[in-house]
């Protein structure tokens, strides 16, 4: 089970420039979680196509992020929440290739192959949620002397 162990931040996107703010927020709070660099540009690169999406497909919306804990691990949970049309077709939107906007279509599987856990939840015409999360690496355990 999953527990919250604290929200770190609840940002607006409503702009081009809240997602430079959503991005830089991502970096700066996995970095002080102990994510290595690899790690960090992963859930930046997650969090800029949510963002993006939150903005262009749902008309703005917010990010809360939140540090959680399971089992001694440690990790980031962001929430992209807008009050937009919703996702009609949610198979077919999270499939490479599926655009529905000139983009390259990588937006919402292009972030889900970035994190640990992604979740979606979207219903025409009241908006959709997505959760992301990704758990600091464990690091490695001593070698043991022979």
């Amino acid at each position: 089970m999953h527990t919250a162990a604290g929200v770190e931040a609840c940002l607006p996107i409503r702009s081009d420039l809240d997602l430079v703010w959503v991005r830089q927020h991502v970096r700066q709070a996995a970095a002080r979680l102990g994510f290595g660099l690899v790690a960090q540009t992963k859930l930046v690169t997650a969090a800029s196509e949510l963002a993006r999406n939150t903005l262009v497909h749902g008309g703005g919306g917010q990010m809360e992020a939140t540090r959680v804990g399971s089992a001694g691990a440690q990790g980031l949970r962001l929430s992209f929440t807008d009050e937009g049309p919703g996702i009609a077709d949610l198979d077919r939107a999270l499939c490479d290739g599926y655009t529905s906007g000139g983009g390259l279509g990588m937006g919402l599987s292009g972030a889900r192959r970035l994190v640990h856990d992604f979740h979606i939840d979207s219903t025409p015409g009241d908006g959709t949620t997505v959760r992301v999360t990704c758990w600091v690496a464990q690091p490695p355990r001593p070698r043991e002397e022979a």
